[in-house]
């Protein structure tokens, strides 16, 4: 029921009265229409969530839907409408300043990437295309010159935040292709924005004649130049003050908030007075706006909530609304010619250029196409443009209505695109689990060897002697000198025929590797059963010498790097300084390898002689399981171990004591349950099985300690002095932590994890050797491969 309150002679305060009586009065589709809107969006969002689409799809639906049924529409009297399309606006500025305000416009002027020659190239091609084909097409009802300039424009652009929120989502963030992606889609936003900005300097001027039209477009040009100087000069000035007033940490002042905000809408404000549109003097506002700075941050994450959990539902339900699809043409063949040339514009378009720029990148085909679709994803604001269109009359409902369904078609593909790229990045680079626990006993264990000069050789072959399981399948051991290429080293180097291959002549260097090779040789030819020998040499400077020891045990498919420590036992049992460059090597390999890593402490390990297989059990070595993957990865060592006649093997479990201060467990793991559940569950699954293969069957010795907290670990630990020549422990990652919390307090060297740390400090176990181990874990949640995986 519609109704018209305004009479004349009406005061104003007497015509909002009436109008608030009537939306009451008749306000039961509105109320419903839009408290559907909310439910609906959110329930359909939280449905399509296994399908990893981003919320926009969702909310296209239910607006669509909502917004045409017939009921609801008839609550919606003219006053109403007009009300929704200023609430509609207002929300829109919100966002263009938003999305202007995280996008820094003097990448312009620095040479060209490799992401903005994509991003260029796909725009390039898609607005050739558009504007070959629209005029031809017949979108638009009147000015069909600048309808189809605009359409082009509009469907070379990319919805930046909408794919950035699909590849962060899918993990892919990290990769080559991820990163490559999200800013080749904030320069196809950003170039597109500008453009459309510009343009309506000369599209949007009044006037009843030409000159008054030039005078207009004048004055709307001047402003914006004037605003764009204002906001990219004086901003940064004023907002660096506000920000230096309330520093992070503190309570932002009430008075300066109030001041940065009413800056923002003055700066917003000074083009939209001579006529230019508020919209995009937003974003030509927000685009020249610091972005840096707390107020800026707090500006981005607060704007982004209100539009998240407010806005959105009302824009969407409003989109519905005008786009009319009950009107919708779909009994005419040339309305779906028209939407088939839309979506074909949009995604061919940047599908060519993209594969264009691939070519002269060096890209690959398939990863090409792949970038294509992605940037063909449209945003809010296009959907807005659309839609403006229609209630502007510059083209018809059923135009906006394809407008909208196209922009829909281009976004809901990108998570099936996206995973696309994944499933073809694990054939093209495949990623193996390499870690001992995860090693087919049929296969050869690998295993490379690193050493820092003779004086690790006999820990060396001590290490080997009680690694090396059964003669069958055996074990492959790549004995590896890690030299620093110092200048003196360098001056000696000779360059063979081979590609990438020297021959080091320093004296000194050529005597060290001739002696550790001798050594070794000697054990593997008398005591070598199963064992196959290969010399390694990984000559680097220390920057250097993590990435290509990782390149080396890749490239090998080793399952175990182990590292001597950096620090070396001196004659009255302590450790010395230790060497800074082979610590950071240490700590790099731990944190970038591709397998297992672990790092020899030795402290008497290396004097202890002939380790035979042919003795009686005389070597007393313990593994100390808590919980987490790198113990169950020194669990899967120690199995390989226990095989050695020569060794008594006894593994000790630290349990938590449950009976002790069960608020304190509760506090710390409430926000994690179900992760530390399901870890645990995986902890006594592999120590059951161990239990079983190992203990049960006497190979294996096992002792149980119930602690409450890292004190009693701490003290039990010291308890341990004396009684095993090596103990093997995991790095950390574990999910009883309540039993290691507080021992990062006092680290020494916290690259070995908290029990490693203690065990190898240097006032600590000073007859006891340790082997830390760290089992490979995957940087990200993409079953089977690295986040940071490379496809381009």
């Amino acid at each position: 029921m519609s109704h018209n309150s305004s009479k004349n002679g009406t005061s104003p305060a007497q015509k909002c009265k009436d109008f608030v009586g009537v939306t009451f009065a008749d306000g039961s589709g509105k109320i419903v229409g839009l408290l559907l809107a909310y439910v609906l969006t959110n329930l359909a969002h939280h449905l399509l969530k296994p399908m990893h689409q981003p919320r926009i799809t969702s909310d296209i639906v239910i607006g669509l839907f909502l917004g045409n049924i017939q009921p609801i529409r008839n609550g919606f009297e003219l006053e109403m409408i007009q009300t929704l399309n200023y609430i509609v606006e207002f929300g829109m500025i919100c966002y263009m300043f938003v999305l202007g305000l995280e996008m820094d416009p003097y990448v312009i002027f620095k040479p060209p990437t490799r992401d903005a020659i994509v991003a260029y190239g796909g725009m390039l091609s898609t607005f050739i295309l558009g504007c070959s084909l629209t005029p031809f097409l017949h979108y638009s009802t009147h000015r069909k010159i600048v309808v189809a300039i605009t359409l082009s424009f509009t469907l070379a652009g990319s919805g930046s935040h909408i794919l950035t929120r699909v590849i962060t989502n899918l993990k892919i963030g990290k990769s080559d292709i991820g990163k490559l992606g999200m800013a080749a889609g904030i320069h196809s936003d950003m170039i597109t924005m500008l453009i459309i900005c510009i343009g309506a300097v000369f599209v949007l001027p009044q006037g009843n004649n030409t000159q008054e039209q030039i005078q207009s477009a004048i004055k709307m040009g001047a402003s914006l130049i004037f605003q764009s100087v204002f906001a990219a000069k004086v901003s940064p000035v004023f907002m660096n003050w506000i920000n230096n007033e309330n520093p992070e940490g503190k309570a932002m002042k009430g008075t300066h908030l109030v001041l940065s905000l009413a800056f923002m809408v003055a700066v917003c404000s000074c083009s939209p007075f001579y006529g230019y549109s508020p919209i995009l003097s937003a974003f030509m506002a927000g685009i020249f706006f610091p972005s840096e700075g707390r107020m800026s941050k707090w500006t981005v994450g607060k704007v982004n909530y209100l539009l998240s959990t407010l806005y959105y539902p009302i824009f969407f339900f409003w989109m519905g609304f005008h786009a009319k699809l009950f009107t919708f043409e779909a009994d005419t063949l040339g309305t779906w010619g028209r939407f088939f040339f839309l979506i074909v514009i949009s995604t061919a378009g940047k599908v060519v250029g993209t594969v264009i720029c691939g070519l002269m990148l060096g890209f690959h085909w398939p990863e090409s196409v792949s970038l294509g679709l992605l940037l063909s994803a449209k945003g809010h604001f296009y959907i807005f443009l659309a839609i403006m269109g229609a209630v502007h009359n510059y083209i018809t409902h059923t135009t906006a209505a394809s407008l909208v369904i196209m922009i829909f078609f281009t976004i809901v593909h990108t998570p099936f695109v996206v995973q696309n790229i994944i499933e073809r990045a694990r054939k093209h680079a495949p990623t193996k689990r390499m870690a001992l626990q995860w090693l087919d006993p049929s296969n050869q264990l690998q295993i490379l060897l690193c050493l820092h000069g003779s004086q690790n050789i006999t820990s060396t072959l001590n290490f080997l002697e009680i690694s090396r399981g059964t003669a069958n399948p055996g074990v492959v051991v790549y004995v590896t000198d890690m030299i620093e290429l110092t200048d003196q080293i360098a001056a000696t180097l000779v360059q063979n025929e081979g590609i990438d291959t020297v021959t080091v002549t320093d004296k000194a260097v050529m005597e060290m590797r001739e002696e550790i090779t001798t050594a070794v040789q000697s054990y593997v030819d008398e005591n070598g059963g199963g064992i196959t020998l290969k010399r390694m040499l990984a000559l680097s400077t220390f920057s250097g010498m993590p990435q290509d020891i990782c390149i080396l045990a890749e490239d090998l498919m080793v399952s175990l790097i182990i590292l001597p420590f950096h620090k070396r036992q001196l004659e009255d049992g302590t450790l010395d300084e230790g060497h800074p460059g082979f610590r950071y090597v240490n700590r790099k390999l731990l944190r970038n390898a591709t397998c297992s890593v672990g790092i020899l402490v030795d402290r008497g390990f290396g004097s202890i002689e002939n380790i035979s297989r042919s003795q009686a059990a005389s070597l007393n070595v313990a593994v100390i399981f808590i919980g987490g993957k790198d113990d169950r990865e020194a669990l899967a060592y120690a199995s390989r171990v226990a095989r050695h006649p020569a060794v008594k093997l006894t593994v000790i479990r630290f349990l938590l004591d449950n009976s002790e201060n069960p608020q304190r467990r509760a506090a710390t793991y409430k926000d994690n349950t179900a992760e530390l559940e399901e870890e645990m569950k995986i902890d006594d699954e592999c120590f059951a099985e161990f239990y079983e293969r190992q203990v049960a069957e006497g190979h294996v010795a096992y002792a149980e300690k119930h602690l409450a907290n890292s004190s009693e670990t701490f003290a039990t630990l010291r308890s341990l002095e004396g009684q095993y020549a090596l103990i093997i422990v995991g790095r950390g990652e574990r999910a009883n932590s309540i039993l290691t919390v507080g021992m990062n307090d006092w680290q020494q060297c916290p690259e070995l994890g908290p029990i490693g740390d203690v065990l190898s400090g240097s006032d600590f176990l000073v007859r006891t050797s340790v082997l830390i181990i760290k089992q490979h874990d995957f940087k990200g949640e993409l079953d089977g491969l690295d986040e940071d995986f490379s496809v381009m």
